[in-house]
């Protein structure tokens, strides 16, 4: 058994510890543990998991009513996920903790057809759109679709704005160069369009993408790419695993660029795996600290940790408070729909998703940012806290806990920049 699969089924066990006699309500928990984006999806997967084996076990569920929690490893393939919702439908899920862009874009029309709420680990703009009133080719109506945290799309604005004023302070001449780099895949293409759009408009040369795939390998001639064309920014659009391959490659190389991570594209981990490669990454988070930090939901944080780690000695990295957070969205929409005795239907958890303005799960203030969805804009904040990446020492020596508390490793707050909610950018 790999620690992954002991930690996730110690979160199950858990919940299986709840009254057989129970009746249970039945969600899904789509997972990668196992394939391209395993990298960030074992600690979201197991902030998920250790928060609903947590709401089991310290609030007896919704109502009174335990979650009987059914956790799928699809491996990043979205076919399975496709035959595992058609399962799940089966089961009578009533709501689904998700994962991947591709799965969940094919997903949009099942669950909007059944009526199940689709709480996503793709923040993908195309899912913003929940009145289908965009009119942008290719993006349909999302209403069960949601997601915590900015979109890939205003994360990489956020950071692009932040980049014009970053080439502005350093009185660079001419115009800064910027380029995409990425997978041909829908998650890392996802916001492609958006970000060399505003690039283009805030002055930026925008450059012709780079591809690189999804998983480690040796990207050298990509690095000689960005030193040949004189590149200043470069956005990373996968995950950590083949960001640190692409850092540690460009090191070598000497190529002197600001990259800026997507959501997914840089954490404690990939810090320490990549060492002074990662020293300088920006990129965003979506919570309001992370692992270590004060703030009064942080205790709250602390014992679901404990779920799957007893001793209380484990490192989070953001990934799995965010984890936690959308976890808590859904049971709290849960909470609503169940309020004076109502049926826990997916249409009334949609409807709670809509009953809270700037809302903060309870227990959870100073962790997780406020979140507002409406019948129309899913877009739940177009507030972006903007952290760079902080290497100044050998990271092989010890545990990522021990290089935070020693300050070999830092994240180190940027900037929060607020975007307008604007009809154009709606589900783009």
């Amino acid at each position: 058994m790999t620690r992954r699969t002991a930690l996730l089924g110690l979160a199950a066990a858990a919940a299986l510890a709840l009254p057989a006699t129970a009746q249970r309500i039945p969600v899904g928990h789509l997972m990668d543990n196992s394939g391209a984006t395993s990298d960030v999806g074992v600690p979201y997967g197991q902030g998920v998991a250790d928060t609903l084996a947590w709401v089991n076990a310290s609030r007896n569920g919704i109502g009174g009513k335990p979650l009987n929690v059914l956790g799928f490893d699809y491996g990043y393939q979205a076919p399975r996920a496709v035959s595992q919702y058609q399962s799940w439908n089966r089961d009578k899920v009533v709501a689904i903790q998700g994962w991947g862009t591709a799965d969940t874009e094919a997903l949009v029309r099942f669950v909007t057809r059944d009526r199940i709420p689709f709480v996503s680990g793709s923040y993908s703009a195309a899912l913003t759109d929940a009145g289908g009133k965009s009119g942008r080719q290719g993006v349909e109506p999302a209403p069960y679709n949601f997601f915590y945290g900015p979109s890939y799309s205003d994360g990489l604005r956020a950071m692009l704005r932040w980049a014009a004023e970053d080439w502005k302070a350093k009185g660079q001449p001419g115009k800064p160069k910027y380029v995409h780099m990425g997978g041909n895949h829908p998650y890392p293409n996802s916001p492609k369009a958006a970000g060399e759009a505003l690039a283009a408009e805030l002055g930026f040369e925008v450059l012709p993408a780079i591809v690189f795939a999804l998983t480690p390998g040796d990207y050298t001639a990509q690095c000689l790419t960005l030193k040949s064309q004189g590149v200043n920014y470069a956005y990373l659009g996968n995950t950590a695993g083949s960001n640190i391959s692409v850092l540690r490659a460009c090191q070598t190389a000497g190529v002197q660029v600001q990259f800026m991570g997507n959501v997914w594209g840089m954490d404690e981990n990939a810090m320490k795996a990549a060492g002074a490669a990662a020293n300088g990454v920006v990129f965003p988070v979506r919570t309001a600290v992370v692992w270590g930090q004060q703030a009064p939901g942080m205790a709250t944080i602390q014992q679901i940790s404990r779920i799957s780690d007893p001793s209380g000695t484990a490192y989070r990295p953001v990934h799995y408070l965010s984890g936690a957070c959308a976890a808590m969205l859904m049971v709290e929409a849960m909470d609503t729909a169940a309020a004076n005795g109502g049926e826990i239907t997916g249409e009334r958890i949609r409807n709670g998703f809509y009953a809270r303005q700037n809302w903060v799960p309870s227990g959870f203030d100073g962790v997780c940012n406020p979140s507002t969805f409406t019948a129309e804009d899913h877009r739940g904040t177009l507030r972006v806290g903007l952290y760079r990446a902080v290497v100044s020492g050998d990271t092989s020596a010890g545990s990522v806990g021990e290089l935070m508390a020693a300050g070999t490793m830092k994240l180190e707050p940027v900037t929060v920049v607020e975007l307008p909610r604007t009809r154009e950018t709606l589900g783009w």
